[in-house]
């Protein structure tokens, strides 16, 4: 029998995200046998245990949060994947979340919620920060908005002051807003400092975090709703580099964007902030319907007006038609649904509201380009 391959796995515990991680390295080892693991208490960022300069080991999965964690690990010379997206070069090949494409579906998830002033509070100490900053803006200008950018972090700042600060900037801006937190632990800055301006959640402020940190988000005051990033999946492919690297194979070290999984909507978004308040009244009633099979003829026996005055109002507010409203909300619960669970297509199908699974499957890939078996494969964090 060949030895197992020994591996060193430098990331923390502490939060959800890295927990996810260290998931979806399990998951692939179940897969493609073992390795012998050397796991200990890790902070993030912190720097490389002493014990990793003599280790007589094969490789490393490790989160490079700054330059000196990253010399020190060439100073090793093991194969080393990268899961973090701090530096904005690697000397290592990264394995991160997609940055742009978790901005995209905050953006959908708040324009879909009907607000049309928008915000982002991020964290000026990190890159990923500050990328995700550009991304949103971004998206928010293509959708001819105009998004305000919170990024005051001094290094002396206390807490206390970080969130007196962001409830200053909240006050100066046109309500209704959603905001888009860089990560969820910003998210629950930005909720303390809408209870210190007076200001609620989510009729006056939505707020959005990243990363779904599910024991953090239900915690806060209201819970707050959340990019679902697909970690597992992440740790899972960094695995499988990692393998090849031991093996022999050369990588080059560039970056593979793992795309999220969609949003876990929460009570920090849970309102259709439009004036029109019949469109309200319908956008809301296909969010907790649309899964039944509803139509847009249900549409209009809850919120009573001509179908041509409903889909004229709605895509004067929305930038589509109700029916395709209906759509777009199943749809994103069957992504949901293939990437976390084992439901065949058939079964997806009867719990989204279609009719058949080959109606399911045509439209999901008009909509997407894929089929529901390609998406489940690229998005599980198993084979």
């Amino acid at each position: 029998m060949p030895s197992r391959k020994k591996v060193a796995l430098l990331i923390e515990t502490s939060n959800g995200y890295a927990r996810e991680l260290l998931q979806g390295i399990r998951a692939w080892q179940r897969e493609h046998g073992a390795w012998a693991i050397r796991l200990s208490e890790h902070g993030r960022g912190t720097g490389v245990p002493g014990w990793l300069l003599n280790w007589r080991g094969d490789g490393v999965i490790a989160r490079v949060e700054n330059p000196r964690i990253a010399a020190a690990l060439r100073a090793v010379r093991l194969p080393v994947v990268d899961v973090s997206a701090a530096l904005p070069r690697t000397p290592f090949p990264r394995v991160s979340t997609d940055s742009e494409a978790v901005t995209l579906a905050a953006a959908e998830h708040l324009r879909e919620r009907g607000f049309r002033h928008f915000a982002y509070c991020g964290d000026a100490r990190f890159l990923w920060s500050v990328r995700r900053g550009i991304f949103f803006q971004r998206q928010i200008h293509a959708l001819r908005g105009i998004c305000a950018v919170f990024a005051r972090q001094r290094a002396d700042s206390t807490t206390e002051g970080e969130i007196a600060a962001i409830a200053h900037w909240l006050e100066m801006l046109p309500k209704p807003v959603g905001v888009l937190a860089c990560y969820d632990i910003r998210g629950q800055l930005v909720l303390e400092a809408c209870k210190l301006a007076g200001f609620s959640v989510p009729t006056e402020v939505g707020v959005i975090g990243v990363h779904n940190d599910e024991l953090l988000c239900e915690l806060c005051d209201p819970p707050l709703t959340s990019v679902i990033p697909n970690a597992r999946r992440a740790g899972y492919e960094a695995a499988a580099l990692l393998a090849k690297m031991m093996e022999g194979t050369k990588v080059a070290p560039s970056s593979r964007l793992i795309p999220p999984l969609g949003v876990a909507a929460r009570q920090s978004t849970d309102v259709v902030a439009v004036n029109d308040a019949p469109v309200a009244a319908a956008a809301r009633f296909i969010r907790e319907r649309s899964i039944s099979g509803i139509k847009v003829t249900d549409v209009l026996r809850a919120v009573p007006m001509s179908r041509t005055l409903l889909e004229r109002r709605f895509r004067r507010t929305f930038g589509h038609t109700p029916g395709a409203h209906i759509l777009k909300v199943r749809l994103e619960q069957v992504k949901t649904l293939l990437a976390t669970t084992g439901l065949s297509v058939g079964a997806i199908a009867e719990r989204t509201g279609f009719i058949h699974s080959e109606y399911l499957s045509v439209a999901f890939r008009r909509e997407t380009g894929l089929t529901p078996t390609s998406y489940r494969a690229t998005h599980q964090a198993t084979s």
